[in-house]
């Protein structure tokens, strides 16, 4: 990348550590200022990581941020990220970007007359073990890919999170928040979704907050499904059950399974970039494949741990950044996760309606990224 880009993050929570830890190991990325409406919230991170704390405001009007990564939560994305590209930069946004197909046009729009970049996560497709799991797809050893299945179920957030009511709210919910993972890959594996339909559908009316934390014995409202299972239909002709879930205590289905006609293949989760890959030939036997040397799968967290993971989050920034120079399509670009969004507020309008949808939206399926190509977006 010929230009180093000044960085700004755009809300200091949780996920924020991530970014401010990962951005320097990308060319041409210098976080230089993390803002948050809570002050001291800004002031920790930026003390953290040697950066400097602003308000949102003065964020805005930094002359030092090319790009603002927008970390604040799903129900702001919208307003927030027609704020960063009003004031003329580039916005990259954590998932859901934004909560329907109007607002993303509308972004859409503002972005192209200023001649600006909008991006969003997930950008854990580009992990090593989703780029072999694309190699393989595309090298046509399990014929063509007509069908397969998708799960993401659990028992749910109030488990674990210490303020969960969010995430069973209008623009929560499973799909919503993890189906962007699920989806994204799903689309850079096969291509764009063609028609949908789905049943939805609550276990509970209320939930109580089990987790540590000022809510523990507390009782959620729940407004929004929390049991989805629909059917993707790709352009490519492929069929895909999703089934996404917090009403799980435990399954058996693997997270992505994709059947050819020559044989399948058993896709790790793609919340996480690494993984382990399993495919069978025609006769059904399974055989686990060998991690090629992609640098977006070697483990770089939890290294003192049993399970050492690779996160190269940024890793979808870095693309986009650079796709202003080469000219190539972001692989995490604006049309990609517009689809995506269509995908999964098309599921939820399915579910009420009973409808079999067929989209508005569509995209390019995003290019892969090899390993030389990989490496190319790290500093040496």
């Amino acid at each position: 990348m010929a230009k180093t880009y000044g960085v700004g993050i755009m809300g200091a929570g949780n996920i924020s550590a991530a970014y401010l830890r990962l951005a320097p190991l990308f060319k041409g990325l210098e976080v230089r200022a993390v803002a948050d409406i809570l002050p001291e919230a800004a002031q920790k991170r930026a003390t953290e990581f040697g950066v400097a704390a602003q308000t949102p405001d003065e964020l805005l009007k930094n002359s030092e941020i090319d790009v603002i990564v927008n970390l604040t939560i799903p129900a702001t994305h919208y307003k927030v990220s027609s704020d960063i590209v009003s004031a003329g930069k580039h916005a990259y946004s954590e998932k859901p970007f934004v909560l329907t197909v109007e607002e993303g046009l509308a972004l859409k729009k503002a972005a192209d007359e200023r001649g600006l970049k909008v991006g969003s996560a997930p950008d854990t497709f580009l992990g090593g073990a989703h780029q072999q799991a694309r190699q393989i797809v595309d090298s046509g050893k399990l014929g063509k890919i007509m069908s397969g299945t998708t799960h993401v179920m659990s028992r749910g957030m109030e488990h674990w999170h210490p303020n969960p009511d969010f995430f069973f709210q209008p623009g929560g919910g499973p799909i919503l928040d993890l189906g962007p993972y699920y989806i994204t890959d799903l689309v850079h594996l096969l291509g764009p979704v063609k028609r949908l339909s789905a049943f939805t559908g609550s276990a509970r009316a209320e939930r109580i907050v089990s987790a540590e934390g000022p809510y523990k014995g507390t009782t959620i409202k729940v407004g929004t499904p929390t049991t989805i299972h629909g059917v993707l239909e790709f352009h490519s002709g492929a069929i895909i059950t999703i089934g996404a879930s917090w009403d799980v205590a435990a399954h058996g289905h693997h997270n992505i399974e994709l059947y050819g006609t020559d044989g399948s293949i058993f896709v790790p989760d793609p919340n996480f970039f690494g993984g382990d890959l399993t495919t069978t030939g025609i006769e059904g036997i399974r055989t686990p494949v060998s991690p090629w040397d992609h640098p977006f799968g070697k483990p770089n967290q939890d290294l003192d741990t049993e399970t050492p993971r690779a996160n190269y989050r940024c890793a979808g920034l870095a693309d986009m950044m650079l796709s202003i120079e080469n000219g190539q399509n972001a692989r995490c670009g604006l049309d990609v996760a517009l689809h995506v969004v269509e995908v999964m507020t098309g599921l939820l309008k399915a579910g009420e309606t009973g409808q079999v949808l067929t989209l508005q939206t569509t995209c390019e399926r995003p290019l892969a990224l090899g390993i030389e190509e990989a490496k190319a977006l790290l500093k040496a």
